[in-house]
């Protein structure tokens, strides 16, 4: 994925050798998750949404993109309070949250607004009682713009303790072990050298050290992977499927 939340876990993988072993292609989220459904790639740090529409599917890694509370990157934004809210626009580059925000207002919330599907151009319809769900560097720039801004990352914190994983690397494909432990070294490089990812995105109104250490979690300990279960156990629930536990 091409947002800023990924630079630290690309920081390893765009460098050699790792870089040498691989075909690195970057694109909004659910653009690479489309690609890993259609088995155009092999791993995809992808929307962990795109689980249930794998017919086989491996967790590689022990990195993906977290949050434990407010996660400032995922927002619903709303000229009126939540509860007044009529249509919620989903934002086209997102699968995870889209479906995140369906459940905080089923069960969080309490509220049954109409969600739309939406496409380029969609920011400029956020008036009166239409909210957008924004994700990534926009919904960063766009935080300040909006009397009321509600961080999904933080929601489902309140409504369930847990942490919340947006993306993890997935496969449709078993690995070699081998090349899956040299590209999990790869991936905690960037961990280990903020200060020089910062360095290398230059240019952007954020603070960028404060976004990476506040906000985001980037390993997927047990608690983020009991997050994880119930996100995917609650939307197995809404359209009646099985999805395997990720937890382990």
């Amino acid at each position: 994925m091409s947002y800023l939340n990924t630079k630290p876990l690309l920081y390893g993988i765009e460098r050699p050798p790792f870089r040498e072993e691989i075909e690195l292609i970057t694109g909004y989220p659910s653009k690479i998750a489309d690609m890993l459904i259609r088995d155009q790639i092999d791993i995809g740090l992808v929307p962990v949404a795109t689980i249930p529409e794998l017919r086989e599917f491996h967790l590689y890694t022990r990195f993906g993109i977290a949050c434990d509370g407010p996660v400032a990157s995922v927002l619903l934004l709303s000229e009126v309070p939540v509860t007044e809210i009529e249509i919620v626009m989903l934002d086209f580059q997102s699968r995870t949250s889209v479906l995140l925000v369906q459940l905080l207002f089923e069960k969080f919330w309490k509220k049954k607004p109409e969600f739309q599907d939406t496409a380029e151009g969609f920011l400029d319809e956020i008036c009166h009682r239409t909210a957008a769900v924004v994700i990534g560097d926009r919904a960063l720039e766009m935080r300040s713009s909006y009397p009321y801004v509600y961080d999904l990352g933080e929601a489902w914190k309140n409504m369930t303790g847990l942490p919340f994983v947006f993306a993890a690397w997935i496969s449709n494909k078993k690995l070699d072990p081998s090349w899956v432990t040299r590209f999990d070294q790869a991936n905690s490089e960037g961990l280990t050298q903020i200060s020089e990812v910062v360095k290398q995105n230059p240019g952007t109104s954020i603070d960028l050290n404060e976004y990476y250490s506040r906000y985001l979690n980037y390993e997927l300990d047990g608690e983020k992977r009991k997050g994880l279960d119930l996100f995917l156990n609650l939307l197995a629930k809404r359209n009646q499927v099985l999805i395997p536990p990720v937890s382990g």
